[in-house]
């Protein structure tokens, strides 16, 4: 099993200071910032990379606080209040001594923190493998393109299909992924005329992913050999191992 190391074991270089978020969504406005170079932290670790086109590689995980959306799927939900401020050269310190090629800055939505831009630059300097989930509510235009973007499009059994920013799409590289996450065969068939309509494949990878306990795999692997779309079916390798357990 491989081993991982959570950010909390360690003294922080920034003092924590715990601001509050509402109850309900918020939007990136109210998701608190800093006038310092520095991003609130959930935390850091080291596991496996259960998605995309990097899954099963030894991948850091830097998780960033707060999001704006609320899936009814979301298994990460104790990433949208508290965390702890580090500074961004820290985080990059921290980064660097886990030992691994790959990092993924994730959250919460990593970009609602204006200066999670600096952040993805400055592990690119670093010669790291970068890569960003992100839920395509917000604009991922400026995001160092050394960094392969993984951008949801949010069906209706998300709760959240009203977020998507559709001006994203036409954005995305080969280097990116799209990612859908589906609750049922009416988000399979919606996917599949966003992926006709849009031409989503032909622009970058696109992810297909069952929501557990909602969408069997092998439904959904049925449905997508049966229409033979262009799309990569994928599990979420680190549920398979550790269930949801955080940091791993």
């Amino acid at each position: 099993m491989l081993g991982y190391r959570r950010f909390r074991s360690r003294t922080p270089t920034i003092t924590a200071m715990t601001v509050p978020l509402s109850a309900a969504a918020a939007l990136p406005s109210e998701i608190v910032q800093s006038p310092l170079p520095r991003l609130k932290i959930t935390e850091i670790f080291t596991s496996l990379q259960g998605e995309a086109d990097t899954a099963g590689w030894p991948t850091v995980f830097v998780r960033l606080t707060g999001c704006q959306l609320r899936c009814t799927y979301c298994d990460t939900a104790y990433a949208f209040h508290g965390g702890t401020w580090w500074d961004i050269d820290a985080i990059v310190a921290e980064v660097l001594a886990q030992g691994v090629h790959h990092v993924c800055v994730t959250g919460g939505e990593p970009l609602a923190q204006k200066r999670c831009l600096v952040l993805l630059e400055k592990l690119c300097d670093a010669g790291l493998d970068v890569s960003l989930e992100t839920s395509g509510a917000l604009d991922v235009s400026a995001v160092d393109p050394r960094v392969s973007r993984v951008v949801d499009l949010k069906t209706p059994g998300s709760g959240e299909m009203a977020r998507n920013r559709l001006e994203n799409l036409p954005l995305l590289t080969r280097r990116d992924q799209i990612k859908f996450v589906l609750c049922s065969r009416e988000d399979y068939e919606w996917a599949r005329g966003m992926v006709a309509e849009h031409r989503l494949n032909e622009r970058s990878m696109v992810l297909f992913s069952p929501s557990k306990d909602q969408v069997s795999p092998r439904q959904l692997a049925d449905w997508i050999v049966e229409d033979r779309l262009p799309v990569r079916f994928q599990m979420q390798l680190h549920k398979l191992l550790w269930n949801d357990e955080p940091g791993r």
